[in-house]
């Protein structure tokens, strides 16, 4: 296939303010040029070692910048979802130009092999961009190469939203992604089957556009209420769910976060307000009745809030509230306030501490993932007497007991 002029990029067209693109065009433009070819070599070598590329890098450059979407595709599906007719076939005329880049080897092009499987001195691996190249790679033409990137885009999104599961809100508001995110299997959670049931349904309607509520977990410490959130964006990550964590302190932004991710209509949105609970002289709770069911702009349909919490009420409430020589008149309003925060949540699962049994089933699940089953009694008579000499009995406690375990085995 003859290589034609990258300059006729259209979904891709900013692609060609990319240095590398830059150094492609000059080659191509200039002939067969040695100097031309050694300068463009040059720029992606640096851009390689800024990456942490490796590999035929001219065509993990080429997946890289695909994978970022910096494109009008990207952006359209990211907005709707989807891409229309007149998208696909315009991307159609941009993969048939990349079609080369992503077939052959860097020398084809620059005349140099040490960049047809290169090593940086610290390789990165782009989760994003591997999908994308095992799909391409499985194409046998630019039709169907535009397919895989307009189906890669409408599952896994682009750039950050496409690299990560779960993200943290920066100083500046904006989204950043959450490295080496844990990876928790729903089927690790053990106990608690009515509430994960319950959980599940939510989610699983969510993500299928049906009708879907806000959710609060609580009750006891250690129960795995926070694991349970965590778990279902590692079920859902490749439905388009994700995660984004949201500390009391940032709650007076949570209704310009909440339009922002209403204009992404690509994706699923849980807000995690992990660990929630007010004091009686804290106002913050205020911004997030406002934008859970109270103020002017309503909630994107695109966007729940998960929260988790030891209060049923998340406000604290004290004797003095409940005083029945108060007037009547007030102490209602006292207490209509305290429980109107955890009213705005359609769904609420409470999470007792587990029984014993439940405890002890903990650490046989967790111990024997690591290969170790331990006798009945053995593991009644250890489990015990670590949950005798900690805080209680929960999940988090049966965690550290198997991380003792573990660590102090003899090998």
């Amino acid at each position: 296939m003859e290589n034609k002029s990258l300059r006729g990029l259209v979904v891709c067209r900013n692609f060609l303010q990319d240095p590398v693109i830059k150094a492609l065009l000059a080659v191509q433009e200039q002939g067969d040029n040695p100097f031309g070819k050694h300068e463009a070599a040059a720029v992606l070598l640096e851009r390689a070692e800024q990456l942490g590329l490796s590999g035929n890098i001219l065509r993990r450059y080429f997946l890289y910048l695909l994978g970022e979407g910096d494109t009008v595709a990207a952006e359209a599906i990211e907005r709707s979802g989807k891409a229309g007719t007149g998208m696909t076939k315009a991307l159609l005329l941009d993969m048939t130009l990349l079609w080369p880049y992503l077939q052959k080897a860097a020398s084809d092009f620059l005349g140099v092999d040490f960049l047809d499987n290169y090593e940086p001195a610290v390789p990165k691996v782009y989760g994003y961009a591997q999908t994308l190249e095992t799909a391409l790679m499985a194409a046998s033409t630019p039709e169907e190469a535009t397919k895989v990137l307009l189906h890669h885009y409408a599952v896994y999104g682009r750039g950050k939203l496409a690299q990560f599961m779960a993200f943290r809100i920066g100083e500046d508001g904006d989204l950043v992604g959450i490295e080496n995110f844990p990876h928790l299997a729903w089927d690790d959670l053990i106990g608690y089957a009515a509430q994960k049931e319950k959980l599940l349904a939510n989610t699983t309607a969510f993500l299928a556009d049906r009708a879907a509520n806000n959710v609060l977990l609580t009750g006891s410490r250690g129960t795995g209420k926070s694991t349970a959130v965590k778990a279902l964006v590692c079920r859902y990550h490749e439905q388009g769910l994700r995660l984004i964590q949201v500390q009391r302190g940032q709650l007076h932004n949570l209704q310009q976060l909440m339009e922002k991710l209403g204009d992404i209509g690509s994706k699923k949105f849980i807000l995690f307000l992990d660990d929630l609970s007010f004091d009686e002289n804290e106002k913050e709770y205020k911004y997030l009745k406002s934008a859970i069911d109270g103020g002017v702009t309503p909630q994107p349909k695109n966007v729940l809030i998960y929260a988790t919490s030891n209060r049923r009420h998340l406000l604290k409430e004290t004797w003095h509230d409940r005083n029945d020589e108060l007037d009547e008149v007030y102490r209602d309003d006292s207490t209509n306030e305290s429980i109107s925060l955890s009213d705005r949540f359609g769904l609420i699962l409470h999470y007792s501490a587990p029984t014993q049994d439940e405890y002890l089933q903990i650490i046989a699940h967790e111990l024997k993932k690591a290969g170790i089953t331990l006798d009945p009694e053995e593991l009644r008579v250890e489990g015990v007497r670590w949950e005798m000499e900690h805080s209680g009995r929960n999940g988090r406690i049966a965690q550290q007991f198997v991380k003792w375990y573990l660590g102090n085995r003899k090998a």
